[in-house]
Parts: structure tokens; C-alpha cells; sequence
């Protein structure tokens, strides 16, 4: 059942790992996401991997077995880090950032809205080495088909995505049912005041009153994007 809202704390809450905890909230402290932030509708704390480092320069990472270019970060690092943030939340998810792994969609966004909360790992280098997922049982996640330098962005993205799906983050929960990916469609096109803009104006059926019309026309407007742009969910929507 969705997680909700208590008399003793947030619905919902964020655990990042990252080495670059200065990087939070970010983007997450304003408009939606940081007002929710503020209500305490949704919680987001930081741990710093450093601080589970070895020796007196707290390393954490070493080279790759086998050789190769890069650095990866130690599994007697991160495993006492993942333990930490597990001993202050039980039931969240754990997930790592990783361009390998399963893709991050709307129906996933949905299911860890539902969840209590997320840990999220934010790997650096050329990644984390291969025992820590195996040991901690780490979901991985990509946001999507390239490399970025961290996982601090993607855990952002995915953040984003799931805070807004919560209760009383969007204002009117209704808007939220037509969006791109919702029903398996791309989303239809939008207008707005004024009527005409540089000799381009606003359908006329937009405009005529007639609700079913316009629900029909802005159904076949969403198949004819999602089928010249993404034929790949076009084509899973008719099955």
C-alpha cells in the first residue's frame, strides 16, 4: 500500500550516498519538489561515503582487478555506508545509479512513490565493485542510454520523478493522468492564451466547448506523436 503521510514525520524519504553531498538539494530545494521539501511532505538526507573511508586520507577506491584505466569504489567502503544508512531505514529500496542498469519509467517512478522512501548510491569512477551489489542486494537503475560523470544527476532525475507522484505535490492530481508515458503515449500538444501567435493559431476544436471532441482529438493528436516518435510504445499500446 502507498506510504503516506503521519503525525511523526514525512511521507516519504531520500537517502543519497554520494561524495559530493554539497550537490543536494540542488535543482530538488525549488519549485515543486522544494516546497513539498519544506511542507515535509517528503524528507532528503545525505551521507558521505568519505566518511567510511580508509586510513588517515580516507581513501575509497582502488584500482580495477584485472587492470585497466579509472578507479573503483572499494566494497569495505561502501559496504559499512549502505549498512549506516540500512540501520536508519529498514524497508526503503536500494538502489544504485548505473548506466546498466533497467531503465527508469513512469510505472517504476509510480512503485517507489508507493514505497517508503528510496537509499539511493551515486557511484563515481569507473563504478563500484561488483561484491558490494551482490552482498547488499542493490537494485540498479539507469536513467537512460549514456554516461554521465556520477550518479549524483541521475539520483536527482529519479528523485524528481517519484516527488512529484507523491500526495499533495501537484496541486491538481489530474494533470498528472494525461502526461507523456501515463498511458503509454506520448503526451498531446498544448496551447494557451493568446488566440493567434505570429499568424499561427489555436485549433479551433480546442476552443469549441465540446469536451468529448476535444478528449478524442487530443487521443489521436498523443498515437500520432507516439507513433513517429516513438513507434517502440506506439506499438506496445495496441497489444
Amino acid at each position: 500500500m502507498p506510504h503516506t503521510p503521519t503525525a511523526t514525520g514525512p511521507a516519504w524519504r531520500a537517502t543519497v550516498l554520494t561524495l559530493f553531498p554539497e550537490m543536494f538539494p540542488g535543482p530538488l530545494g525549488v519549485s515543486l519538489a522544494g516546497q513539498a521539501l519544506a511542507a515535509g511532505i517528503w524528507s532528503l538526507d545525505t551521507i558521505q561515503i568519505r566518511d567510511f573511508g580508509l586510513g588517515r586520507h580516507r581513501t575509497v577506491d582502488d584500482t580495477p582487478a584485472g587492470g585497466g584505466a579509472g578507479m573503483v569504489l572499494r566494497a569495505d567502503v561502501l559496504g559499512p555506508a549502505i549498512d549506516h544508512a540500512r540501520a536508519r531505514d529498514a524497508e526503503s529500496p536500494l538502489i544504485y545509479l548505473s548506466p546498466r542498469g533497467e531503465r527508469l519509467t513512469q510505472s517504476l517512478a509510480h512503485d517507489l512513490a508507493a514505497a517508503p522512501g528510496v537509499i539511493l548510491l551515486a557511484g563515481r569512477f569507473e563504478g563500484i565493485d561488483q561484491r558490494v551489489i551482490d552482498a547488499r542486494g542493490l537494485r540498479e537503475i539507469s536513467i537512460g542510454d549514456y554516461v554521465l560523470s556520477g550518479g549524483e544527476v541521475a539520483a536527482m532525475v529519479l528523485l524528481d520523478s517519484v516527488v512529484r507522484l507523491l500526495p499533495g505535490v501537484v496541486g491538481a492530481a489530474e494533470s498528472l493522468q494525461h502526461e507523456s508515458f501515463e498511458t503509454g503515449l506520448l503526451e498531446h500538444p498544448q496551447y494557451t492564451k493568446p488566440r493567434e501567435w505570429e499568424g499561427r493559431a489555436i485549433p479551433d476544436i480546442l476552443l469549441s466547448g465540446d469536451h468529448g471532441k476535444i478528449e478524442a482529438w487530443r487521443r489521436a493528436e498523443a498515437e500520432h506523436i507516439t507513433a513517429a516518435r516513438r513507434p517502440d510504445l506506439f506499438r506496445s499500446t495496441k497489444k
